[in-house]
């Protein structure tokens, strides 16, 4: 039996452009390098947003409150391929009329002795389907309403990730020229 080929990540200088690749597994440290990601706001039918909790044994801020999901584009992976990737391998969804909002967003995050250090393109999609998490990356989903999630982002005490706190009021700014019109 062969071993899956480890999950590479896009290295990236300090202007956003692509200087090699790494292996995810030893680029999240104390400093990570900078390096390309993504996150997806995704939406039902009826315009809410999916809100997962992060499975509590992930590396990286696990049992944290987020948006859908999140997630690196392989070495040459259109950060649109990367987005139906991994809402089909870690949720079981598909999305429809995805949409890039915040193609320059970035941000530096740390907890438990690990740092996030990204550039993290935010989408938005339409989802198809009922949420089959695995249990490796999402310990649990709700539906939220849009207003509902930026509140519960802004609020001092937040549970929310960090990059969703940062991520959410810019979506919101802008929500016009994308917010999902209930079907």
């Amino acid at each position: 039996m062969t071993t899956p080929p480890a999950e590479q990540v896009v290295l990236l200088d300090d202007g956003g452009r692509p200087i090699g690749v790494a292996d995810k597994a030893t680029v999240h440290g104390a400093q990570t390098p900078l390096h390309l990601a993504f996150s997806c706001y995704g939406f039902d039918e009826a315009g809410r947003l999916l809100v997962t909790w992060r499975a509590r044994d992930k590396r990286t801020f696990p049992g944290v409150r987020t948006n859908t999901c999140c997630g690196h584009p392989a070495p040459d992976e259109a950060g649109e391929a990367a987005v139906r990737r991994r809402l089909a391998d870690e949720l079981g969804m598909t999305a429809v009329d995805l949409q890039l909002v915040l193609p320059d967003f970035a941000y530096r995050a740390s907890a438990g002795g690990v740092e996030e250090n990204e550039l993290c393109p935010v989408y938005v999609c339409r989802l198809v389907g009922e949420p089959r998490p695995r249990p490796d990356e999402v310990d649990s989903w709700e539906w939220y309403s849009w207003d509902s999630f930026v509140a519960d982002a802004r609020a001092v005490d937040s549970d929310i990730s960090p990059w969703a706190r940062l991520q959410a009021p810019l979506l919101d700014a802008c929500r016009d020229t994308w917010m999902p019109r209930p079907a």
